[in-house]
């Protein structure tokens, strides 16, 4: 039988890289759950900024360097910086006395994102838009500023029918099987009223060259 890779996985190390820098043999439990603390805790806060990314470096142990990839950045920094300040006050309910450190960045084109493109869609999923609708408009809307092939799968009782089934629709090219390809991967869960919808949306950008 055939095997499903990972598409992020697959290429880590030669065009990706981990989602948490650091290493740490007698803490790396507690590390673990940290970084998964702090991204529940800015996904659910801030999800109207349009978070993309969160990477965490830990340089030493009582330094945290969290950098937030956002299409919305006024959203994530407020007014004069109000925001990033907020942020940094509840995550010392997470990570204690801990030094934290955040820099925002902008996400330059929101449109070939496979994350905010998952979230758009799941947002119109719950609007009760259809699901065919909101794939084709989500992938017009990629290739347009630039993707050179875009998926996207949708998972569940689609449309609110009685059987569970999955549709998917592509344009494009989409080199799985290929190291170099860049290929953006993002999965989402949209709650509806029907149920769970699973959002799976792949974005081919490119080749990069191997490392």
């Amino acid at each position: 039988m055939g095997s499903k890779v990972h598409p992020t996985g697959f290429r880590l190390g030669n065009n990706k890289n981990w989602k948490s820098v650091w290493f740490n043999e007698k803490n790396y439990s507690d590390y673990l759950h940290e970084d998964e603390k702090i991204r529940n805790y800015l996904k659910s806060n801030y999800g109207a900024a349009g978070i993309s990314e969160i990477l965490i470096e830990r340089p030493s142990d009582s330094l945290i360097r969290i950098d937030i990839y956002s299409a919305r950045l006024g959203i994530l920094i407020g007014r004069k910086g109000a925001e990033i300040k907020k942020i940094r006050d509840d995550l010392k309910n997470i990570v204690g006395d801990k030094n934290v450190k955040i820099y925002a960045q902008e996400v330059k084109n929101p449109y070939v994102d496979a994350q905010l493109i998952a979230e758009d869609v799941s947002g119109q999923l719950q609007r009760r838009v259809s699901h065919k609708v909101a794939m084709k408009k989500a992938i017009t809307n990629a290739m347009r500023r630039g993707a050179k092939g875009v998926k996207i799968m949708v998972s569940g009782r689609l449309g609110g029918a009685e059987i569970a089934r999955t549709e998917w629709y592509m344009e494009g090219r989409l080199p799985l099987q290929t190291l170099r390809s860049n290929i953006d991967y993002a999965v989402v869960h949209s709650q509806t009223k029907y149920g769970t919808i699973g959002i799976k949306v792949w974005v081919y950008d490119g080749d990069t060259p191997l490392k």
